[in-house]
């Protein structure tokens, strides 16, 4: 028996959708009056909505295909273009109506100008933001820090996402840059690849360059785990863990599964522990108990772990004291913008801390923007970032 589509929400969403479009319309007529631009306007919507809803179809039984990223890359481009410019228009229109005036020409033109600004941040977003690797650093000063790890430095990145990348090129230029940093210490914090191993294995040759003398780290995040595709059995998925975790040991990544190891330095030590992903709604599986069993608590502490909130919910107010917590997950929606003393995304309604340093009680907090992308084949405004963290001690 076939499953009913329920069509109401369709409906509404197609109708939602046709009255955001009339208003669009009116605002370029304001522009023009040429006969040709109506149905060649709705030509076009119709165009795009239809092959939206067929590569939905489709992907029931195609999954992600091309045409499917296509489509929806192009009709999410224009569904935000269209939201920026009625932004823009609403005012003027109010004001219009307050003041028994006509549209104004020149602020219909400014939300043009930022329609097409929008769909052309976009394309390069697709096209090159998404590789457009940042080198940003942060300088952390903790009272207890051993006086032998003094400017001790650490690389972190995230989410690398394999299974998106299309351009090799590109990514040695990202491993590259990481490399050229020089760091102490290397740690990956979860998301190696979308949903399966296998992701991984073209890029193996790529990520095993990256060396540090102290080591290179790494956790499990939330898509390492195989729990948004269907698989043939319970067994295949494990057996895909596996694989996956015998991969992180041919990158040359000590995968820490609830787990520490000690990291010495002219007599002296830091700890460095990491956790299986635990992050709400998103599975809550490390046991951080577990990965610091035996640690002296008046040891300086590092964590990895891969979702941002363990951080808020469990760790910030740990008695056992972790100074330092290194996240990602969040990828900073790939989409906001930190300019000019502005930094907002739309994830912030989800996590009220989404990348960058966080502090409380002298326990810091790092959220990786992320190496690579996810869903959206692109990033705008929020970059792909390598974190270069230095230790330093606090002067009295």
């Amino acid at each position: 028996m076939k499953r009913k589509i329920n069509i109401l929400p369709i409906a509404i969403m197609l109708i939602l959708f046709a009255v955001l479009n009339l208003y669009v319309l009116s605002g370029i007529h304001t522009l023009s009056v040429n006969p040709l631009i109506t149905p060649l306007f709705w030509g076009f919507v119709a165009l795009a909505t239809g092959l939206m809803i067929y590569s939905l179809q489709r992907m029931r039984d195609n999954g992600m295909d091309i045409l499917f990223k296509i489509t929806t890359h192009i009709f999410l481009v224009l569904f935000v273009a269209e939201l920026v410019f009625i932004v823009i228009l609403i005012p003027g229109d109010a004001y219009r109506l307050i003041a028994g005036k006509p549209r104004s020409l020149y602020w219909v033109s400014f939300a043009m100008v930022l329609f097409i600004t929008t769909i052309s941040l976009f394309v390069y977003g697709i096209v090159k933001g998404k590789y457009a690797y940042r080198v940003i650093k942060h300088t952390l000063y903790f009272d207890d820090l051993p006086d032998a790890f003094e400017g001790f430095t650490i690389t972190q990145i995230s989410d690398v996402h394999a299974g998106s990348f299309q351009n090799p090129k590109a990514v040695q230029k990202g491993i590259d840059l990481i490399k050229a940093q020089n760091s102490d210490l290397f740690v990956f914090t979860g998301d190696l690849v979308n949903n399966k191993a296998e992701e991984i294995k073209p890029w193996i040759s790529y990520f095993s360059q990256i060396k540090a003398p102290y080591g290179q780290f790494s956790v499990l995040g939330n898509h390492d785990y195989g729990d948004y595709v269907k698989w043939e059995s319970e067994g295949v998925k494990a057996a895909n863990l596996l694989q996956l975790k015998e991969y992180h040991a041919e990158l040359g990544f000590k995968l820490l599964l609830d787990e520490h190891v000690e990291l010495y330095k002219r007599g002296e030590r830091i700890i460095l522990a990491g956790v299986e992903n635990w992050g709400l709604g998103f599975g809550e599986r490390g046991d951080l108990k577990r990965a610091l069993q035996g640690v002296n608590p008046a040891d300086f502490k590092i964590l990895l772990s891969h979702d941002p909130t363990h951080w808020d919910s469990e760790v910030k107010q740990l008695n056992n004291k972790i100074h330092l917590t290194l996240s990602g997950h969040t990828h900073g929606m790939q989409f906001g913008i930190e300019a000019f003393g502005i930094k907002w995304s739309p994830v912030k309604y989800r996590y009220a801390h989404w990348a960058g340093i966080a502090s409380e009680n002298g326990r810091f907090l790092n959220i990786n923007r992320g190496f690579g992308f996810l869903g959206f084949s692109g990033r705008v405004g929020i970059w792909p970032e390598i974190t270069v963290i230095e230790l330093k001690k606090k002067q009295v």
